[in-house]
């Protein structure tokens, strides 16, 4: 019984620690609601939303059908010449070693379609948009 009871302690007493998220991870959140975390935040979604502009604007101009990109930091297009997204996919990395999410990866609805990220650093976004421009795999439209 004197057993029980202990267990029953230490388990409580583990709770009572561990329970929930950690002190600096609940300051870190907070931290985003004072003045400085709002600017740093608004600062990080103005970068990533600069990136998918940049991403929209040369898909765009490759004749490519080019949709999202404005108010999130995915940007989607229609696969060229009728490619299945995991045909694109393929031709993507093979040809212009740049990887992206096949649209069929979000359902029946999603092929045919392919989604790019702005989650990367501004060189590295020149860089892609670079490949597709120099890229058989972006003139197959």
């Amino acid at each position: 019984m004197a057993a029980k009871f202990r267990s029953i302690a230490l388990d409580r007493r583990h709770c009572t620690k561990f329970n929930g998220v950690s002190y600096p991870v609940q300051r870190g959140a907070a931290a985003i609601y004072s003045p400085e975390g709002k600017r740093q935040v608004r600062e990080t979604i103005d970068f990533y939303l600069t990136n998918a502009k940049i991403v929209h604007g040369a898909l765009t101009k490759l004749g490519l059908k080019v949709y999202g990109g404005v108010n999130a930091p995915y940007v989607w297009l229609k696969t060229p010449g009728n490619l299945s997204s995991w045909d694109f996919f393929d031709k993507l990395l093979q040809q212009a070693h740049l990887v992206g999410t096949p649209g069929s990866g979000f359902g029946a609805c999603g092929e045919g379609y392919f989604r790019l990220s702005a989650f990367n650093s501004r060189a590295n976004v020149e860089e892609a948009v670079k490949r597709f421009r120099e890229n058989p795999v972006g003139r197959l439209v």
